[in-house]
């Protein structure tokens, strides 16, 4: 069977946290796995029969699933009459997340593996040499991050990084969203991730920040220092 703990698009931190919280509940997980695995939508009715339960402890868990936004609804009248008189629409539930993860503190080594994968297929499509090519991968995600945050600080919070303040009108870093890989690969994770950080900050338009190597005081390889003036 399908194991629901990997990346989850569309849920920020907490929300991750929770739906893996509440997917620790034996049956709140078959009920989310029944449904997941499902060629099409399924009823309250249908899930009841599947896993042998009343209809009223179904409701319950499915309400719940549908809270933690694991489960999408939809209303769809069934069987071959429509209109008046053909009874009304059937409550039917789908998978809204395939997968589920979330970590303490935050990871994203799906992140780095999408950058470089990309990079890698760049490289073999241009002949340019991969510190390039995840260089350039990297930056444009940043900057597209960037972007979309509109602030340095956000995107940092929303990426995993926990930003402090130093006390010095700069920013370190508390948590390394690499941490592991950055480990094991070194010049490559810290590579890419001082291409990501740059074309964040070139993202959100911020000159009022640069960045600079600090692998003593950040748990991250780089830290936000102000411009001089």
């Amino acid at each position: 069977m399908k194991q629901p703990f990997a990346h989850t698009p569309g849920l920020d931190e907490h929300q991750r946290l929770s739906a893996v919280a509440s997917l620790g509940d034996p049956l709140r997980r078959k009920l989310f796995e029944l449904v997941r695995e499902s060629t099409g939508a399924l009823s309250r009715d249908e899930c009841a029969a599947a896993l042998g339960l009343p209809k009223s402890t179904i409701r319950a868990q499915l309400d719940r699933l549908v809270e933690e936004k694991l489960l999408l609804v939809e209303f769809r009248k069934m069987g071959a009459k429509s209109g008046p008189g053909s009874g009304r629409p059937t409550k039917l539930y789908t998978a809204a997340q395939s997968e589920v993860s979330a970590s303490v503190p935050p990871r994203h080594y799906d992140l780095a593996a999408s950058l470089l994968a990309a990079a890698v297929q760049r490289s073999m499509d241009s002949g340019e040499g991969i510190e390039e090519s995840v260089s350039a991968v990297a930056f444009a995600e940043g900057r597209r991050r960037g972007a979309e945050a509109g602030n340095i600080h956000q995107l940092l919070a929303d990426t995993g990084y926990s930003p402090e303040p130093d006390g010095n009108g700069g920013t370190i870093m508390a948590n390394c969203p690499f941490h592991q890989l950055s480990r094991e690969h070194t010049a490559v994770v810290c590579a890419l991730n001082g291409s990501l950080l740059s074309g964040a900050l070139e993202g959100c338009s911020d000159e009022r920040h640069s960045l600079e190597p600090d692998a003593e005081i950040s748990h991250c390889c780089a830290r936000l220092v102000p411009q001089e003036s």
